[in-house]
């Protein structure tokens, strides 16, 4: 047995040829291509289909007519529900059982969706109708029709917010979500559990949930109107700074790079109380901790563009899960063409051998 690594450190589970993160020179890229060469050149649409289908000509498809069961207005919790809901409603095949054209075919019809849920259940947290078709069918990208849907209207500062941080986001490797997609994928269950499982993982605070928490720390620091004491406080007070350091990068966060960009070119409201708490984070981080690599990563810069775009922050959690739907989807097509099931191995540390009657 190999030895024990918490978490899964450093093991590799799996080869893949959908995404390329450089651990050391700060770059992302999709089957090859460069983030950078994608972001304001093709919408989110199109890299659904580059990642999925290896092609951006092809495309996300538009979502189905939908009835939604009953959403709360909790956005993550009423995607995972209605995503499982459509399995069974679509009937959808086992994934060992139906050939790789069905199942990209269940995945299309269940990412379309699965943005078209999160816009209704942000609607129903509003307290307003979502809007109604004839509204949605002016838009002309999923980020647009996203906004008529949830809002029915769609600014296009808003639009290239959420259709950038989308982008950014779609993938990412072998991270917590997407690995649960792909375990549950191996078990040859339906694409609707598998990705209803990977919102599950998506919707704890460690994974995919900092922005929730940037957005309210940029307003103490801007009440404070010191960014240095609150970095020293917090650091005091043991507490995290969101938005610093990644498991995978040892260089700059290239997806922070991106959306600072795109934040100072939208004109971000707290873009320069980010910048100026960027500066005094990195420099104390790195006093604290100087062999360690804590550069600012996706999550940071990610609180500011979805900011522009006015959504609020419990919302971010399925705002990432609306992106990452392209990058779950190509996991769960490259696992199933493996055939192979998920069995690692666990080392028992427990008590010895003993009676009942010594317990």
């Amino acid at each position: 047995m190999n030895d024990f690594k918490p978490g899964l450190e450093g093991i590799v589970a799996v080869e893949t040829e959908i995404a390329e993160p450089d651990r050391e020179g700060g770059q992302l890229r999709y089957r090859g291509i460069d983030i950078e060469e994608l972001v304001g050149h093709f919408p989110y649409e199109n890299v659904w289909g580059l990642l999925v289908d290896d092609d951006l000509d092809s495309k996300m498809p538009e979502p189905e007519p939908y009835e939604p069961a009953r959403l709360t207005g909790r956005a993550p919790a009423d995607l995972q529900a209605e995503t499982a809901r459509l399995a069974g409603e679509w009937q959808l095949g086992k994934l060992n059982e139906i050939s790789d054209e069905q199942a990209r075919e269940d995945l299309g019809r269940l990412s379309a969706l699965m943005m078209e849920i999160v816009a209704r259940s942000a609607a129903a947290s509003d307290g307003r109708e979502p809007g109604d078709d004839d509204v949605v069918a002016a838009g002309s990208t999923a980020a647009e029709k996203f906004l008529l849907r949830w809002r029915g209207a769609a600014d296009p500062k808003h639009v290239k917010a959420i259709d950038t941080y989308w982008i950014c986001t779609a993938e990412h490797g072998l991270n917590a979500s997407t690995f649960t997609a792909r375990v549950t994928a191996s078990t040859g269950a339906d694409c609707g559990a598998a990705l209803s499982s990977a919102v599950g993982a998506l919707s704890g605070p460690l994974h995919g949930g900092a922005p929730a928490y940037v957005k309210p720390m940029l307003e103490e620091v801007a009440a404070m109107g010191d960014p240095e004491r609150w970095v020293e406080e917090r650091l005091a007070q043991k507490k995290l700074i969101m938005g610093f350091g990644h498991r995978v990068y040892r260089a700059e966060d290239p997806r922070s790079r991106l959306l600072k960009r795109v934040a100072k070119e939208l004109g971000a409201p707290n873009v320069e109380v980010a910048e100026e708490l960027e500066q005094v984070a990195l420099k104390a981080l790195q006093e604290k901790s100087p062999d360690r690599v804590l550069a600012t990563n996706v999550e940071y810069y990610s609180a500011i563009v979805l900011d522009v775009a006015e959504i609020p922050p419990p919302l971010a959690p399925a705002m990432f899960a609306c992106s990452r739907v392209a990058g779950w989807s190509a996991h769960i097509l490259e696992q199933k063409r493996t055939g192979r099931l998920f069995r690692p191995s666990a080392r028992y540390v427990g008590p010895a051998p003993r009676s009942l009657s010594a317990v």
